[in-house]
């Protein structure tokens, strides 16, 4: 026969309560537990972090330190004098170069201008102004054959780019042709004489290959 009396003398209540009081005492413990590991996992990597970047700033201040001190020996090694001639010498160069960039050459316009003069046209007085950089006047009076003259002379320096807005005034007829004058701007590029030397270089290279390949052509000195 079964008998009715338990075998724990425990309360089956009390039993459960004190094990749900250790379960939530071990939760609490191994939160607490992880909390700590992260804490000191994040101060040693802060410490880490700290110590490289120490001693990458110490290496930093060494390798500046190192080279003041290869750029004082390599100062050293030079002549005052020499390095002060020669500061001198940039300062005349950049000076010349600016000079040269700024110089007109008139010779470009009289040469344009003989080119492009009819045989029908002449100039008998002639004013250039170029006190300002960026505007160069033109003025001069002449005489032509005929009006017709006049028209294609103002079409010819139209259409080329170093003399700009031709107008031709005063146009009077007269015993010996037709009297006028002329006003118009130059194009202050196009005699600036760094520009004309520019191209003339670039000439002088063009027609360079030309030259040599008509003489690597082979010559045959006719039979006997």
């Amino acid at each position: 026969m079964e008998s009715g009396i338990k075998s724990s003398f425990i309360p089956r209540d009390t039993a459960d309560a004190s094990m749900n009081t250790r379960s939530r005492r071990m939760g609490k413990s191994n939160g607490l537990d992880i909390v700590v590991l992260l804490s000191i996992v994040l101060l040693v990597a802060s410490l880490v972090l700290g110590v490289a970047v120490f001693m990458y700033s110490k290496y930093l201040e060494s390798d500046a330190a190192s080279k003041q001190e290869q750029l004082k020996r390599a100062q050293e090694s030079f002549d005052p004098a020499l390095i002060t001639e020669l500061n001198r010498l940039d300062d005349r160069m950049r000076s010349g170069e600016r000079l040269l960039e700024q110089h007109v050459a008139p010779s470009a316009l009289f040469h344009t201008l003989e080119k492009l003069t009819l045989n029908t046209v002449s100039f008998r007085t002639m004013q250039f102004d170029a006190t300002k950089e960026n505007e160069i006047g033109l003025k001069m009076s002449g005489l032509a054959r005929s009006v017709n003259s006049i028209a294609l002379q103002a079409d010819l320096f139209g259409k080329h780019g170093m003399i700009a807005s031709p107008i031709f005034s005063n146009i009077n007829r007269e015993k010996d042709g037709v009297r006028f004058d002329l006003t118009a701007l130059v194009n202050p590029a196009s005699i600036k004489f760094a520009t004309l030397i520019r191209e003339a270089v670039a000439r002088t290279e063009q027609a360079a290959p030309a030259t040599q390949e008509s003489s690597s052509d082979p010559v045959f000195a006719p039979e006997q």
